[in-house]
């Protein structure tokens, strides 16, 4: 899982990254995309939480479906551009690192187009982003109903991030995969994280030009054994451990041939 060298999150903090056209047209399709994966009740007006919602282009299309949303962003400028075009949904300042000020299922699906990615990054010597992760999906999961469905698309630079994600989401208690449309393109390729809230759901069927991954399945299995067990492991296990938590942007202590060895009994 590779991605362009010029990525926005690379080059400023996600409240002063700029909006072309040609990104609001790609947009509004993501948004038909991610609406279409949640899976909601044909006929049945929902209450949708909109994850970096920006200037609302996203809740004009859940409005249009005849949805009720609210949407959050860190940008108030974008916000700005929201009230000015008068869109239908509530609004609401606050930077998802820091978690969804919510009450416990108040929402029956979330979406969130090219926001998720942002939280890979340290923009601030504070941020440290397994925390902010964790922190964003366990509030998320508390304002989800039961059964919901969360859609992120995003744009991983790596299959490290992506772990990275997916291990944080799952800690909060989701479950779900990614569905990846048009994965033989590199330019249309686009990834959705399906999450499911307290159920496990069931992915959408395969279409033409769409691969699904469930990529929750390793990190479950390995989550589910490791509950019981003595912390206490032998050296193999140790260096997994440590090599994994690289991989999570944590500090460890380098390896020496001193790592997970036994150390004598004192009396």
């Amino acid at each position: 899982v590779m991605a362009s060298s010029r990525r926005p999150e690379h080059t400023a903090p996600p409240e002063v990254v700029s909006v072309s056209s040609r990104m609001i047209e790609i947009q509004t399709q993501m948004s038909e995309r991610a609406v279409e994966l949640l899976n909601l009740p044909e006929g049945q007006p929902c209450y949708l939480l909109d994850v970096g919602c920006g200037s609302g282009l996203s809740g004009d299309y859940l409005s249009e479906e005849g949805h009720y949303w609210v949407g959050v962003d860190i940008s108030t400028s974008m916000l700005d551009v929201a009230l000015d075009r008068d869109v239908e949904g509530d609004l609401l300042v606050g930077d998802m690192g820091q978690g969804m000020p919510f009450r416990p299922g108040t929402f029956d699906g979330c979406i969130s187009i090219s926001a998720l990615q942002w939280l890979c990054n340290a923009d601030k010597r504070t941020h440290s982003p397994p925390k902010r992760l964790y922190t964003f999906f366990s509030t998320l999961y508390s304002s989800l109903s039961r059964g919901a469905r969360a859609v992120f698309q995003l744009y991983p630079e790596n299959s490290e991030q992506l772990e990275l994600i997916t291990t944080q989401a799952m800690r909060a208690g989701f479950s779900g995969g990614m569905v990846v449309d048009y994965p033989n393109s590199s330019k249309a390729k686009k990834f959705f994280l399906c999450l499911f809230a307290g159920v496990s759901g069931v992915l959408p069927k395969v279409r033409k030009n769409t691969y699904i991954q469930k990529c929750f399945e390793h990190f479950l299995c390995r989550f589910k054994n490791m509950k019981g067990k003595s912390a206490k492991k032998g050296k193999d296990w140790i260096l997994e451990k440590k090599e994994r938590r690289r991989r999570q942007g944590r500090g460890v202590r380098p390896d020496t041939k001193y790592t997970g060895r036994q150390r004598r009994p004192h009396f």
